[in-house]
């Protein structure tokens, strides 16, 4: 599951493209259909997003649900997701793989 940077996450909904890249002048790669945003997996320029904590949370339940949260779950994982984004340093991907890492 990839989080874009206009805040969707990405599931079939891929185009396929080419890119230059450190190794090879055209190299395959997917972009996202939805805002036209092109990754670029080889030399690790993931795109980092970085929200509001409301923007979070509201990113944190299509996650959650993707990911089939129980209630018990789901309160824990908001609250981890709180406590990760008060530290500040750390993407909002980051944040959604860490707190769930931790459940």
């Amino acid at each position: 599951m990839i989080l874009c940077e206009c805040g969707e996450f990405i599931e079939g909904e891929t185009f396929k493209d080419y890119i230059p890249t450190s190794a090879n002048p055209s190299t395959s790669t997917i972009g996202h259909k939805k805002c036209g945003l092109i990754f670029d997996f080889f030399d690790n320029k993931m795109p980092k997003r970085y929200s509001s904590r409301k923007e979070l949370k509201s990113l944190a339940m299509k996650f959650a649900e993707k990911n089939n949260l129980d209630q018990n779950t789901l309160g824990k994982f908001l609250l981890e997701v709180d406590r990760l984004k008060s530290l500040g340093k750390l993407s909002d991907g980051d944040i959604l793989l860490t707190a769930y890492r931790r459940l």
